[in-house]
């Protein structure tokens, strides 16, 4: 398969791209680093993206910024960080990506628990999760051609320690967990999913 990774320098990026590249043509993106540089809340940068890789079998997306801030002091600017980025970033990566994905393709993109058990300062966060998880289920009712979706939805990871304060109480997952979670979207045969890491 042909599956391009957007995200590939990053702590679950650098893993997924490692556990598929053995079987799989990998092409990573990244906004400053990869083999394809991509601003995913530009759609012109993002149709950009697909003509230089050209038709594909899969897109993994673990890209996106949100704002973490407590609500009581968040502007509609900062509010604005998750939607214009991680939100409707990871929304056009499918809305553009439809017209050069194969027939029977994937899409798998990111959202994170704070959907279900928001924490203080995240209410972006958990906005632009719960937006993702909709958009998949969704859009797997309308791809064409066999063209499956599905959220991967990780809670905090043992590899990000620096996010711990961020999630107290909550137990981190392995990245083995988390990677797993991946693979199954990408290889498996669901579509319409939000897989759960946590």
């Amino acid at each position: 398969m042909k599956i391009i990774i957007v995200g590939a320098s990053g702590t679950i990026g650098k893993r997924v791209a490692s556990a598929l590249e053995k079987d799989h043509e990998i092409i990573k993106v990244g906004s400053k680093s990869g083999d394809i540089q991509a601003d995913i809340t530009s759609p012109a940068s993002i149709e950009k993206l697909f003509k230089q890789a050209g038709s594909f079998d899969a897109l993994v997306s673990m890209a996106g910024d949100a704002y973490f801030g407590p609500l009581k002091t968040t502007t509609d600017k900062e509010f604005n960080i998750g939607i214009h980025s991680k939100l409707m970033g990871q929304i056009n990566l499918v809305l553009i990506g439809q017209h050069y994905i194969n027939p029977k393709g994937s899409f798998t993109l990111t959202s994170g628990s704070l959907t279900e058990a928001p924490v203080l300062s995240g209410a972006n966060a958990s906005v632009a999760n719960g937006g993702i998880d909709a958009f998949a289920r969704a859009a797997a009712i309308e791809l064409e051609n066999g063209v499956r979706i599905n959220a991967v939805s990780p809670t905090v990871v043992e590899d990000s320690p620096g996010y711990f304060p961020y999630f107290p109480g909550h137990i981190p997952v392995t990245m083995k967990q988390v990677v797993n979670g991946y693979i199954k979207s990408i290889l498996g045969a669901g579509t319409g999913q939000v897989i759960k890491i946590h």
